[in-house]
This record gives C-alpha cells, structure tokens and sequence, in this order.
C-alpha cells in the first residue's frame, strides 16, 4: 500500500488540535509489555506537559522543542495521513532525568525541597503509537502499524545558539505477541533536524510518504522461508561476539553489528528458552524468528541507541538470509 502525503495547511497551529483519550494519560498500559526497557521509565503526556520544564540554548535563551511538542507535532502527521485509524494514546518512555529548583529554595536541603520548589526534564525519550487500522499476520504473529521517535538532548549542543535540533522518526510495525519494534531503512530517519514544530511536521509527513508497508512486511515474511541449523546460530552469535575485536581494516569490509555482549547473550539464552521464539525440536529457527530474538534484546538499549539497533536487527536478519543464497554476500562472513 502506497501512502499518500499532501499538505493542506500553511502552519502547524491550522492542524486541528487532536483531543486525547481520558485514559491517554494513564501511566501504563494494562497487560503490554513496553517496547523499550532497559534504564527508563514510562511516563504520560499530562506529566511532560504540567510538570516538565523545557531546556534552552544558553548562548541566546531560545527554548527547545520540547518532548511533548514532538509528540504533538508527530501525532498531527500522523492524523493528517491516517485519519480515524489513529489510536492517540502514545507510550512514552523516558530515562537520564535532570532534577533542578526554584532560586528561593537554594539554601534547602534536598529532603526539605516541597514539590512545587523541584523542577525536572528528562534528557532523553521514546514515544510510540499504533495505527491498529492497519495490521499483518506473520508466522501467526499479529503486527500493528506503530509510529514514534526519539528525543535525546545529549545530542544537543545546549550551550550553545539555537540551530536546527535532532530527532529520530520511524514508522513500522510492532509485534503485538512481544511489542517488538520491526524497523526497516526507509520507515527510520536517524537524524532528522528541524528548526521548529512546523518544519518538524513537514520533515515527519516525508518519512511517511517514503515508507512503502507491503514491501516491509513482504521483506519480513521472507524470514519464516529461511532456516538455520543450531550449528550456524552458534555460528553467528561467536561471529557476533567477535565482531567488536576485529582490526580496523577487516571490520571495514564486514556489514556493521551494533548489538553488545550481554545483548548476544540474552539471544542465546532465548534460543533455548523464549516462548514464542525458541528453536523448533530439532535446533532449527526460521530467520523470523532469530530476528524477533534479536529485536527483543533489543529493547535492553538506552533510548538513544534504540532504534539504529533495531534497523540493524533488521539488517542481519535479512543479510543471513542473502549469504545463505550467495556466497559471495559480505553476510557470509557471519556463517564461515
């Protein structure tokens, strides 16, 4: 299905405010499992709205644009292609919190500190919301369109003038059996910089544009076609482990492999153990469901590395496929 992108409005603020859900700003979502974990903490809108206070640049005092602007500002592009299909209740996860306080409780003790003399921003968060208008089945597993992006003001230069600032935008699907993210290349913008809400908005309604869904899910059903034998997992998660050691000159050559020690390990262990994505009684796993091992170790990634991770899951995946077809694939290398 191709998406079609069209701009009837000159300014974000003629977009029609999109009203939220009483339960929009419950802070969990009742029987979900969060689709990123690790060190962070889920939050609610309400909260980055009323109690949040948005970071400046120091060498001109212009403001941000805040985690809540780009929720916003996503979620308006998102109604503008989708429309009714949109489900507007984000799960938002946050990490590395910046605590501060008013200058009349300066001479306090942190215990003495009362709510209203605290003030507090998170430096980095992950959103997302599903589009449930638009849902696959792969190898028995129900996928849900799901938008959402990443803010991480470490990638900011804070102190210095206003410039354009940072985001990460992706648009894919999420296993609803594990609430694993599926990411491929062009429903992920990286680095996406803006100016301000409006640019921001036009820059989110591209990547959507950009995004072909049949493709994505014809790629990722091509996965439940293709085996490996224990031996070549175990293969390649020793290839995977050795990858980070390899010479400069020789890793140049090889496909990029973004996933940590402990990361590997957790895929080991749900080898044998994961109740959906084990091995079948024989040792052997289809590459859907080594790619949903490693999605979900996934989510064991700070919220700024969350989603270069993900693509890249979606990458090996996908390149253990070629090199079991080619043998001259630079994928080969994980098997021999």
């Amino acid at each position: 299905m191709e998406l079609q992108m069209y701009y009837p409005y000159e300014t974000i603020e003629d977009i029609e405010v999109i009203e939220l859900p009483q339960n929009a700003d419950s802070t969990s979502i009742s029987g979900r499992k969060p689709f990123i974990e690790a060190n962070t903490q889920q939050v609610s809108l309400k909260h980055l709205k009323q109690d949040c206070i948005i970071p400046v640049f120091s060498r001109d005092n212009e403001r941000t644009i805040s985690h809540q602007e780009f929720i916003d500002t996503a979620t308006r592009a998102g109604a503008t292609v989708f429309g009714s299909h949109l489900n507007l209740m984000p799960e938002i996860r946050v990490s590395h919190t910046i605590k501060g306080r008013i200058p009349s409780a300066i001479h306090k003790s942190a215990n003495e500190l009362l709510e209203h003399e605290k003030t507090i921003y998170y430096e980095r968060m992950a959103f997302a919301f599903e589009i449930p208008g638009f849902t696959r089945d792969i190898a028995g597993n129900e996928l849900t369109l799901t938008i959402g992006g990443v803010r991480a003001y470490n990638q900011e230069n804070l102190y210095n003038k206003k410039s354009l600032e940072h985001f990460k935008f992706f648009i894919g699907f999420k296993n609803m059996v594990c609430c694993n993210m599926c990411v491929s290349s062009d429903g992920l913008v990286e680095d996406l910089k803006a100016g301000d809400p409006w640019h921001l908005y036009q820059k989110i309604l591209e990547v959507i544009q950009n995004y072909n869904i049949e493709q994505h899910v014809l790629q990722m059903q091509s996965l439940t076609k293709q085996s490996i034998s224990e031996r070549q997992f175990a293969q390649i998660l020793g290839k995977c482990r050795l990858h980070q050691y390899l010479p400069k000159e020789q890793k140049r050559l090889i496909p990029s492999l973004q996933f940590n020690d402990s990361q590997v390990n957790a895929v080991a262990k749900d080898y044998f153990q994961d109740e959906s994505f084990a091995r079948n009684e024989s040792g052997n796993i289809d590459l859907w469901r080594m790619y949903n091992l490693f999605t979900g170790a996934n989510k064991n990634s700070y919220i700024d590395l969350f989603l270069q991770r993900g693509l890249n899951a979606f990458e090996l995946a996908s390149g253990i496929g070629e090199a079991l077809q080619d043998n001259s694939s630079s994928y080969r290398w994980f098997l021999e």
